[in-house]
C-alpha cells in the first residue's frame, strides 16, 4: 500500500480489462491501478497510456519480483488463469480472477491450497452477486420475507456467431475449459446458487447442435437444492433473441431478474401472493440506481483486504459454483445424476471438465 491505497496490477489487457480498469477508478480513493501485463508488449503500452499507468511489466514473473504488488486481476484467456494465480498465491500476492477461475475442479484445489499456504486469497469475479437487488433478494430471504423457496428458473440464453469462436482458444476444453456452461452461464447460475445456498444433485445434458468448436454450445440442467427447492438451468450460445433471467418462486412471492450483461434495480420484479402484498412494499423501502458490475465486487474486495478477511467470491464460494459446472458435465456425459460430493478426486471430471472425453467427440472420430 502506498499513499494509504492499495496498489494493484492488471495481467491481460483484452475486452474484459477494460471494465477492471474503470472498475479500479471508481475506487482510486482507496486503489491505484500500478502495472499493466501482457504478452502483446505493444498493447499492454497502448492500455496503460489509456488508463495513466505507470508501469508496464513484461511478464507476471517480473512484475511479482519488483514487489509492491497488493492485488492482481487475472483478465488472460481461462488457460491462464491457473498458473499465473499459482504464481502470484506463492508470492504472497492477492488475486481476484475473472470467470471461469480455472479449467477444472482439480486446478481450483491447487489454487485453494497455494492460498492456504501462503495466506493470500484468491477471490473469483461473479459480479452479479453484488447488484443491489441480489443483495436486497438474499437479505429479504435470510430474514424469512418471502417464505420458503420453491422453484427457480435460470437462462443464459445468449448468441455467439461463428466469428466469435474464430479466436484460438474459444470453444476448446484444453484452453476454455468448456462451451456456454462454463464461458457464458456460469454468472447467472453462480447468481442462483448464491440465492438458494446448496445445491444437492444435477440432472443434465449438453449438446453441440451448430457452432463448429469442441466444446457444447447448448446445456440444460435439473438441479435440486437441499432447501427442498428446485431449479431448471439452461445455457445457450444459439439464441438470436438474448436474455439473462431468472425467477425465483417463494411462498410468499415471485421475484424475476431480466436483463442482458448487467442489472439495475429496474430490472427486477416483484410479484406477491394473495395476502403478501406487503413483500412488494418493503423490496422498494431502498432502491438503488447502481448497476451490477465489477466495480461493486471491487468496493467489497477492498472493504475485506481492509479487514483482513478472504475475499468475495471467496475460494469456497467458487468451489461450489465449480463444482456445479463438473456435475452438470459428467451428468450430461454419463447419463446419470450426479450428487454434490460426489465428484472425487480421482474422478475423470475433476481433472477436466470434459472427463473421458464428449459424446460427440467419440462419434467425429
Amino acid at each position: 500500500m502506498v499513499d494509504g491505497r492499495y496498489r494493484a496490477a492488471i495481467v491481460g489487457t483484452g475486452a474484459i480489462a477494460t471494465a477492471h480498469a474503470g472498475a479500479l477508478r471508481a475506487n482510486s480513493d482507496r486503489v491505484r491501478l500500478a502495472a499493466v501485463v501482457d504478452v502483446d508488449a505493444e498493447q499492454a503500452r497502448a492500455f496503460a497510456e489509456t488508463w495513466q499507468v505507470d508501469t508496464v511489466a513484461p511478464t507476471v514473473t517480473a512484475l511479482l519480483a519488483e514487489g509492491g504488488i497488493d492485488l492482481v486481476h487475472l483478465c488472460t484467456p481461462p488457460v491462464w488463469h491457473a498458473p499465473l494465480a499459482l504464481e502470484c498465491l506463492r508470492a504472497g500476492v492477492h488475486v481476484l480472477v475473472e470467470k471461469p477461475p480455472t479449467l477444472s475442479l482439480a486446478e481450483l484445489d491447487t489454487l485453494i491450497e497455494a492460498s492456504a499456504a501462503s495466506g493470500a486469497h484468491l477471490a473469483t469475479v461473479f459480479q452479479h452477486r453484488f447488484g443491489a437487488g441480489a443483495v436486497r433478494l438474499r437479505a429479504m430471504a435470510a430474514a424469512g420475507e418471502l417464505g420458503r423457496p420453491m422453484l427457480a428458473t435460470c437462462d443464459t440464453l445468449w448468441y455467439r456467431d461463428d466469428d466469435y469462436y474464430r479466436v484460438p482458444w474459444r470453444g476448446r476444453w484444453d484452453t476454455e475449459g468448456g462451451g456456454p456452461t462454463m464461458g457464458h452461464g456460469i454468472h447467472q447460475f453462480d447468481l442462483l446458487l448464491s440465492v438458494l445456498g446448496p445445491w444437492e444433485s444435477v440432472t443434465a445434458v449438453a449438446a453441440r447442435r451448430a457452432r463448429p468448436i469442441e466444446t457444447e454450445d447448448v446445456s440444460m440442467a435439473l438441479v435440486t437444492f437441499a432447501s427442498g427447492a428446485v431449479a431448471t438451468v439452461v445455457n445457450s450460445v444459439l439464441s438470436p433473441r438474448q436474455v439473462s433471467a431468472l425467477r425465483f418462486d417463494y411462498e410468499q412471492a415471485t421475484v424475476e431478474l431480466s436483463h442482458l450483461y448487467g442489472y439495475s434495480d429496474d430490472d427486477w420484479t416483484v410479484h406477491p401472493a394473495p395476502g403478501h402484498e406487503d413483500v412488494a412494499t418493503r423490496w422498494s423501502w431502498a432502491p438503488s440506481r447502481e448497476e451490477s458490475g465489477h466495480a461493486g465486487q471491487l468496493t467489497a474486495v477492498l472493504d475485506a483486504l481492509d479487514a483482513g478477511r478472504p475475499l468475495p467470491v471467496t475460494a469456497a464460494d467458487t468451489r461450489q459454483t465449480m463444482e456445479f459446472v463438473a456435475a452438470l458435465y459428467a451428468s450430461a456425459f454419463t447419463g446419470s445424476t450426479v450428487h454434490s460430493g460426489q465428484i472425487g478426486p480421482d474422478s475423470p471430471f475433476a481433472a477436466s471438465m470434459h472427463g473421458a472425453g464428449a459424446p460427440w467427440t467419440a462419434v467425429a472420430a
